[in-house]
């Protein structure tokens, strides 16, 4: 192995080995080979969604010259703009700047790759410094949802899959079918007209230096994500629940509860990890009608003042940060999954057999 290589290894095992025991590093190994695959897939996936993004704001009907100039501007003045901010180039040069940066003394920026796509038109803030500030405020409350959605999902699957169809189990599942099917606006003016308005219980405006405030707007965001979870446990239960070793556990004379947490929760989380933290990605960009709600100072409100305001420039450095953002979770939910469920590394190993095989 070139020299190189050996440095790029080393490097990235420092990087994980915190996390990932050390075996999964020697020469040859299936996992390694597996999270190589993994990260080597991501980057045509990324270059994917940024295309679109940048495809999506190129074919809006928003013209940031007109925007910067104003209606009153002259023909010459609005060309020399459209000039000035590279907007006359054709679509793939314009692709280019966006990851690789653009030189003008004014609307100049260094482009996605290196973290810099210039200035807002509208704030004249540096739009990833501002998207940094904010995405704090976004976090802390796509971490509380996520943690609410946990601690109640999985417990009431827990009860439903070991009382399939029974009263508790209807209920359960109506409750789940609302929360999924219900959409975050409604959900949140339910619960600022119910607790905020008429018991004055929460306030209605969020604040992340004020745990109280974050009560309903946690809620809000949580209810999609705890009907999956439940839905996600409850389907998994039954299925290991209806395993030989359950069986036999049961036959041997062991207690009910035993055997439900010991020997079938623990296999039945496999999915359910993985599906909590897909939904981890899904929190943080489904925030955005919850701050805007709550009028919460986090990434989502910015996404939507920017959107009105037609800041192409926030938008897109908004929208790729989150797409990227859940792209990267989603990576480390397929890497975290393979060292969970041995399933997954025996059928990476005999795959790689079976392709050297045909060669």
């Amino acid at each position: 192995m070139p020299a190189p290589c050996k440095r790029g290894r080393y490097a990235f095992k420092i990087l994980i080995s915190p996390f990932v025991p050390d075996q999964y590093f020697r020469k040859g190994s299936v996992m390694f080979r597996y999270i190589m695959r993994r990260i080597l897939m991501l980057i045509p996936v990324l270059l994917g969604v940024t295309f679109i993004v940048f495809s999506l704001m190129y074919i809006t009907p928003s013209d940031p010259a007109q925007m910067m100039l104003g209606a009153n501007a002259s023909p010459a003045a609005y060309k020399q703009m459209r000039e000035d901010m590279g907007l006359n180039a054709p679509f793939i040069v314009q692709y280019g700047r966006f990851l690789f940066g653009y030189k003008h003394p004014i609307f100049g920026y260094k482009g996605l790759l290196f973290g810099d796509l210039g200035r807002s038109y509208v704030s004249n803030r540096i739009i990833f410094e501002l998207i940094f500030s904010s995405f704090p405020n976004t976090l802390i409350l796509a971490v509380g949802a996520l943690i609410l959605a946990i601690i109640l999902g999985i417990p009431i699957g827990i009860i439903s899959a070991t009382k399939p169809y029974s009263v508790a189990d209807m209920v359960f599942t109506v409750f789940a079918l609302l929360g999924a099917s219900m959409p975050v606006f409604w959900i949140a003016m339910v619960l600022i007209y119910t607790f905020a308005n008429n018991l004055r219980l929460f306030p209605a405006i969020a604040n992340p230096r004020d745990l109280l405030s974050l009560v309903l707007p946690t809620i809000t965001l949580s209810m999609n994500s705890m009907a999956i979870i439940m839905r996600m446990t409850r389907s998994s239960m039954l299925d290991v629940m209806q395993q030989d070793y359950i069986r036999t556990a049961r036959v041997k004379g062991m207690d009910e509860k035993t055997v439900v947490f010991k020997h079938a929760l623990r296999n039945a989380l496999i999915p359910v990890v993985t599906v909590a933290g897909l939904q981890f990605g899904s929190l943080l960009g489904g925030a955005v009608l919850t701050e805007k709600i709550f009028s919460y100072p986090g990434l989502g409100s910015i996404m939507v003042d920017a959107i009105f305001q037609k800041d192409t420039p926030q938008i897109l450095g908004s929208v790729c940060f989150v797409a990227i953002t859940f792209t990267i979770i989603n990576l480390a939910v397929d890497i975290l999954y393979g060292f969970i469920d041995p399933r997954i590394k025996s059928a990476f190993s005999k795959k790689k057999k079976t392709v050297r095989g045909d060669l």
